[in-house]
């Protein structure tokens, strides 16, 4: 069934080649450009870009009769496997799977050597999948033991070029201020998880990128001493009684000053803190492997013996209060959702990201554009990718149902582009049930 999968790729690629001139007719178009206003439009997609004017006489024409189009997504915490020897198909899986639910970029949060080449392979079109901006392999109190090997190892990724630094936890206070200082006089970019010797406030004077999953965040709302002798547990759940209100505001204003971004990662939480039997019950168990499944399962159920109905509610609460406070303030939210991890799976997890978002006060078209326009702001690629507009990469999703009037209509997906290939849906489901049957 490999065979198949692979054969039926190759057609795919074959069929609707990178570059072909296209035009997509009768489109509601949210361009982005226009705020959350449809534009009825016709896309004109020429050498994996949009272009302006008419579409060239022997383009191929599609007409989507109506139907909404947004801009292709991003997944801004991914995790990119490794070719592994018991499941050598699996990496290929995962980025169809991104592809196939509207994810036409993606941030990966743990980098490999492996990693450098598909980045190259999918920006040459040689593999499908959504364009990648990849780590190295991250800094911990495990990798990083000392400031030699901090500095050295920032000069050695910088070298092997990859696109930022990935800070894990457990790095010493001396050793993340060497990463710090390094990545800052040699420019590369470090984002992640705080640093719990730091603490979030001097991580963000540090001039970390991102923080992701809200790490450090309640930590930085409780006074100082209940930090000592506690027992970890998921991103400061156990301090969520002990938060006093009144230190948010200080937080936020932290956060606007250092211009980093927040990565909330909220699906993940919720996931952690939710009923197993009904994350095993989703439609997108499917698209997991075994090995996932029951590790999952065993996380989730050993992670449920820290939360009652009643604290999870009230961690959950307070998280999304913290985005939508973070995103009044103008702090840069991108969306992200942590996959594959716990019971997110590739792709399908972005749009509970998008509802999450939502649920913290966003509307959808702010959602939308944590998953668009935001990122490629905040990267300095706003010219290059997140929109709908000529000269910009031709990503984009075709929806039956207006995301706009409610979000879940994201997953209403009939077509993908990924940089100018148009993925229609009958092409889609053969994917997708290919994976089923090698998973059932």
């Amino acid at each position: 069934m490999r065979n198949a999968f692979v054969a039926l790729v190759a057609g795919m690629l074959a069929a609707s080649t990178y570059g072909a001139d296209l035009s997509l007719t009768n489109a509601r178009v949210l361009t982005m450009d226009s705020g959350p206003t449809y534009e009825v439009l016709d896309i004109v997609v020429h050498d994996g870009t949009f272009a302006s004017g008419p579409a060239a006489p022997d383009a191929e024409t599609i007409d989507l009769d109506g139907m909404y189009v947004i801009p292709g997504l991003t997944e801004m915490h991914a995790h990119v496997p490794v070719p592994r020897m018991d499941n050598p198909g699996y990496r290929e899986d995962v980025l169809f799977l991104w592809v196939a639910n509207g994810v036409t970029r993606a941030r990966g949060m743990m980098g490999h050597p492996t990693h450098l080449e598909l980045r190259d392979a999918i920006a040459a079109h040689d593999v499908l999948g959504p364009a990648l901006m990849i780590s190295g392999p991250s800094f911990s109190g495990g990798s990083v033991r000392d400031v030699a090997t901090a500095e050295q190892r920032v000069r050695d990724q910088l070298a092997a070029g990859y696109d930022f630094l990935k800070i894990h936890p457990g790095l010493s206070e001396a050793a993340f201020h060497a990463v710090a200082q390094t990545a800052n006089e040699a420019g590369i970019a470090f984002a992640g998880h705080v640093t719990g010797a730091v603490g979030l406030l001097d991580s963000l004077a540090a001039k970390q990128q991102t923080i992701d999953h809200l790490d450090g965040f309640v930590e930085t709302l409780v006074a100082p001493a209940r930090l000592a002798d506690r027992q970890g547990s998921w991103f400061g759940a156990d301090l969520v009684p002990d938060v006093e209100s009144g230190r948010i505001p200080a937080l936020i204003d932290a956060l606007t000053a250092s211009g980093a971004a927040v990565v909330p990662t909220e699906t993940l939480l919720e996931n952690v803190a939710g009923d197993l039997a009904a994350q095993q019950a989703r439609e997108d168990y499917a698209y997991l492997p075994e090995n996932l499944r029951q590790s999952y399962s065993r996380a989730v159920a050993g992670s449920a013996r820290g939360f009652t109905p009643e604290s999870a509610a009230r961690f959950l609460s307070l998280r999304k209060r913290l985005i939508g406070a973070a995103h009044d303030a103008g702090v840069p939210i991108l969306l992200g959702s942590d996959s594959p991890q716990i019971f997110n799976t590739p792709g399908f997890s972005i749009h509970r990201e998008l509802a999450a978002m939502v649920a913290s006060g966003m509307s959808p078209f702010e959602a939308i554009a944590s998953g668009s326009t935001v990122p490629a702001e905040f990267y300095g690629m706003g010219e290059t990718w997140g929109s709908i507009l000529p000269g910009r990469d031709a990503d984009l999703v075709v929806l039956r149902n207006d995301p706009l009037a409610d979000i879940d209509n994201s997953r209403s997906i009939e077509a993908v582009m990924v940089r100018g290939r148009y993925l229609a849906r009958d092409e889609l489901d053969a994917g997708l049930a290919d994976i089923r049957q090698r998973y059932e």
